[in-house]
């Protein structure tokens, strides 16, 4: 539910963080427009189709103009829109508020984020050990001794995480990693997760419909990456009987995989969509014959199923 408080209210008068009883702080100015890849440099990351592949031709010259044609690079900036002071029986800490969005047009999916001063710590140790040289110049927030929670500091703290996000994120190989993805989305997807193992699947769609925007943008040069929580769409909204909806996650998670027979999801979702075609009166002989082609390649001993596959994601 939006409040005056979140970006997109009626309400919102702009960037500020609460930093203690009456204390505010203007977030700076959206800086330049971030660097970003263009189509050419990032023309190797697009997934290839398997060498035992069942296309067509045809299919083939189909993939690769698609491929090529339908890539756009996609830019974001960060904000650090407000800060607060939280504190439970054990501890005491600082939540910041990131709010993420898509330059260069409007953004209907806005992302809000809360991580605290532990969460952008554990980002920095896991870049240092893979990206040690690239991130070199980039400064991270470091501890004080004292003052930790003053209104001062906690402001400074979140102009200098702004700064911190927009640096990594110019950075190529930094910004496609996995580190900085599970540290935009890891949380979200693993409680959207959860929900989905505890059988809540109205509130794990709920989650996932929030963190799936973000996590399509950050992924565009790897959309496999996107299969696990397409496919937990698609199990939940089956799970409520709604299958036309059901469907539709399950041809955006095909789109993602194209010719990726050997992914692990690959027969599991093939599977699903063939008794959802079928159950929606669409043509599933077309689905079937990728499922058996795929199965007589693959042999397998016994078929796990999408929902078995779905609910072993983000146990931790």
């Amino acid at each position: 539910m939006a409040s005056s408080e979140h970006p997109g209210s009626p309400a919102w008068t702009g960037p500020a963080a609460q930093c203690g009883a009456g204390t505010t702080w203007e977030a700076p100015a959206a800086g330049p427009d971030l660097p970003h890849a263009g189509p050419g440099e990032d023309s190797e990351a697009v997934s290839s189709p398997s060498p035992n592949s069942s296309m067509t031709t045809r299919e083939l010259q189909e993939y690769w103009r698609h491929e090529k044609g339908g890539w756009k690079p996609v830019k974001l900036l960060f904000e650090v829109t407000s800060a607060r002071i939280e504190e439970t029986k054990a501890s005491k800490f600082v939540m910041y508020q990131i709010l993420v969005i898509q330059t260069g047009s409007f953004d209907s999916d806005k992302a809000v984020l809360d991580r605290r001063y532990s969460d952008f710590e554990q980002l920095q140790k896991s870049l240092l050990r893979s990206f040690r040289e690239e991130i070199e110049d980039v400064a991270f927030p470091q501890k004080r001794l004292v003052g930790n929670f003053s209104a001062a500091v906690v402001a400074e703290r979140a102009r200098a995480f702004r700064e911190y996000l927009r640096l990594l994120y110019a950075i190529r190989c930094v910004r496609r990693s996995r580190e900085f993805l599970d540290f935009l989305t890891r949380p979200e997807l693993r409680d959207a997760f959860g929900c989905l193992r505890a059988g809540q699947y109205g509130r794990a769609l709920d989650a996932l419909g929030r963190v799936l925007p973000l996590h399509e943008k950050l992924a565009a040069h790897r959309p496999a990456a996107l299969v696990p929580a397409l496919c937990a769409l698609l199990v939940c909204h089956r799970e409520l009987e709604r299958p036309r909806e059901a469907f539709a996650a399950g041809q955006r998670a095909l789109e993602c995989l194209r010719a990726r027979e050997g992914h692990r999801y690959y027969a599991p979702l093939l599977d699903a969509m063939v008794r959802l075609a079928y159950a929606l009166g669409h043509d599933f002989v077309s689905l079937q014959e990728r499922l058996e082609q795929t199965q007589l390649r693959r042999p397998a001993p016994r078929g796990v199923t999408l929902k078995e596959l779905a609910v072993r994601e983000y146990l931790c």
